[in-house]
């Protein structure tokens, strides 16, 4: 497939390596990023250092890093279809993106889109590997978006969704926007279009949608920390262990529609951001949607970790589900083994995440 903004993908549907433009898109992203680079100073450098520490320990779980991209390049090669690349561009640099396209695309076809925000150490690659929603697309037949961070922009590779302050958190959330555009202009359905993300990837994700939320059906964040709850380096750190206050939603821009709904995954045993915020998302989406929590539900299958999920609903409408899943950590809930940040043990996350979508698209369409 070619877009605008697009490379071809290598032969034998590989993951692709580095254009000969990368050492252009590099030096793009130095440029641009030169103001939010002089903007991390003391408290960014302590916020790195915490994030590093506790991610680390998790992230030495899954093996050697070099092990594990082998190990995704490998997950990715095994799936038909194709896997494209492309660089978006704004006021907050340049950011590459990757796209899945499922076998057997048509000319002209419209196909619903996933957007997948990775979270911090982690890349487009790995994220798709650990999710394993490549091998979901191919069977259900949807596009999947993975943006990229730079580590021109964050040394641990997280979104900056914490940077608020210096406007760098919406200046990135502008660019995932503008990756789904270039998407968008040729292959995905606008109306049909989904965001999710883990820890940061997670956060920024909601961010997004509260800045432009009549343009996704639905957002799914998955251990991450909502909107109004850090706006700078050193509040992010308070955020992360459960230790702020989550302003309410102001209402969207007009009026004209409320949030779209959000599915929320949480383990109950993260130590790198607190099972708190997954709580506080949730009552921030339903307090400005009127909604009420339901009768909370308990779900296991085989010897998975039980989920504990609660809908909240007003007008028989379900405005936020908040999905706890029981002793897991800092991990993509059902996520592959040998990836970082990734429990096999846990209930799927990536069907979780297609079911709600479908959800969404049904009442988008109706």
């Amino acid at each position: 497939m070619r877009s605008i903004g697009a490379q071809p993908a290598s032969p034998q549907n590989r993951p692709m390596k580095k254009p000969k433009g990368a050492a252009w898109t590099r030096s793009m992203a130095r440029s641009f990023s030169a103001m939010g680079r002089r903007a991390m100073q003391a408290g960014s450098a302590a916020l790195g250092q915490a994030i590093g520490q506790s991610l680390g320990k998790v992230a030495r779980r899954a093996g050697k890093p070099a092990a594990a991209r082998q190990r995704a390049a490998a997950g990715l090669a095994a799936v038909p279809g194709r896997w494209t690349a492309g660089v978006a561009m704004g006021l907050g640099g340049a950011r590459r993106w990757h796209l899945y396209s499922p076998p057997g695309l048509q000319p002209g076809e419209r196909l619903p889109l996933l957007v997948m925000l990775h979270g911090c150490t982690q890349d487009a690659a790995g994220f798709a590997a650990s999710t394993g929603m490549n091998r979901l697309a191919a069977r259900e037949r949807c596009l999947v978006l993975y943006p990229e961070q730079d580590r021109l922009a964050n040394a641990q590779g997280c979104w900056n969704w914490y940077d608020t302050d210096h406007g760098r958190a919406q200046a990135e959330a502008d660019l995932v926007l503008a990756a789904i555009d270039l998407v968008c202009l040729r292959r995905a359905d606008r109306q049909r279009v989904v965001l999710a993300g883990l820890s940061a990837g997670a956060s920024l994700a909601a961010l997004l949608v509260t800045r432009h939320p009549a343009r996704f059906c639905g957002v799914v964040m998955h251990s991450g920390i909502p909107p109004g709850t850090a706006h700078s380096t050193l509040t992010a750190l308070g955020a992360m262990r459960g230790r702020r206050h989550t302003a309410p939603l102001d209402a969207p821009e007009g009026g004209e529609a409320p949030w779209p709904p959000l599915l929320v995954i949480h383990g109950t045993a993260d130590g790198v951001v607190s099972p708190h915020n997954g709580e506080a998302a949730a009552q921030a989406w339903a307090a400005a949607a009127g909604a009420t929590p339901g009768t909370a539900r308990r779900v296991q299958r085989g010897h998975r970790h039980a989920v504990v999920v609660t809908d909240f609903r007003h007008r028989g409408r379900t405005a936020a589900t908040l999905a706890l899943v029981q002793g897991l950590g800092h991990a993509w809930s059902g996520g592959a083994a040998g990836q970082p940040f990734s429990d096999p043990q846990g209930p799927d996350a990536s069907r979780m995440v297609w079911a709600f979508a479908l959800r969404q698209f049904a009442q988008r369409a109706a």
